[in-house]
């Protein structure tokens, strides 16, 4: 949880938060399919009750961010391209949504889809 003081107040922000603002960013990049469970337990959770913040794992170290993305990505298209640009637009997004340093985006490709062309 980041947490931020100033003169009105005290400042929260969740990794849940911080989370939604990176799925949301992964998944208007061109290529991503969705997100993927993370592990077996997270898979299984998501069968339950929709998370929001599906395949993402935050973590906030010494006042910077470090984002683990899972992704499926479309069949076809051009995997390494498709990681960078998901990992520039997370950043981007996070950063000026919230105002600190993303210092590390990683992303896993969790498998591909391949498009019905008919």
């Amino acid at each position: 949880m980041k947490e931020e003081m100033n003169l009105l107040g005290n400042i929260y922000i969740s990794h849940r938060a911080i989370a939604s603002i990176a799925h949301q960013a992964a998944l208007e990049s061109y290529g991503v399919v969705g997100l993927a469970a993370k592990n077996l337990a997270e898979g299984l959770a998501q069968v339950l009750v929709k998370d929001p913040t599906l395949g993402v794992d935050v973590r906030y170290e010494d006042n910077s961010i470090t984002i683990d993305l899972y992704i499926v990505v479309e069949y076809g298209t051009r995997i390494k391209s498709v990681t960078g640009s998901i990992s520039d637009s997370v950043k981007f997004k996070v950063e000026k949504a919230l105002g600190v340093p993303v210092t590390q985006v990683n992303v896993h490709v969790r498998g591909l889809r391949v498009s019905d062309t008919d």
